[in-house]
């Protein structure tokens, strides 16, 4: 089995040692995405804007892969405040549907710069490589 890293159009670069994303058969598996621009610096916002632009960054890493969101069947969720829970679900809702993928949602676990994490696992079984 060969690994290929993810790498494409607006998906943001980090300075430390990760890939975005990597394609080991059939599943790509996403690094941690937050509220960063294309060059990986924080963008600092509300609860909802920090999660909205991880789950677009997401996107953007998966789009590099060829792939949608529909497609991912792990999702990982790092979120700093307890109370941020009810709005977390909201706005999650948005993105996943029915059936929802398996998911984990860690709590108090960033430090003070982030609101919000995420990395996903998606399943893409014969994708063209």
């Amino acid at each position: 089995m060969s690994v290929e890293v993810i790498r494409g159009h607006g998906v943001p670069q980090s300075h430390l040692p990760f890939s975005p994303a990597l394609r080991a058969g059939d599943f790509v598996f996403v690094s941690g995405q937050a509220s960063v621009d294309d060059t990986g610096k924080i963008v600092n916002d509300s609860f909802e804007g920090e999660v909205r632009r991880s789950f677009e960054n997401v996107q953007k890493v998966l789009a590099g892969a060829g792939l949608e969101m529909k497609q991912v069947v792990q999702v990982r969720n790092y979120v700093a405040q307890q109370s941020d829970l009810p709005e977390f679900n909201r706005i999650y809702r948005e993105y996943f549907s029915e059936p929802y993928p398996a998911r984990t949602t860690l709590i108090g676990c960033l430090g003070t710069l982030l609101k919000f994490e995420v990395d996903v696992v998606a399943y893409c079984p014969g994708a063209k490589r």
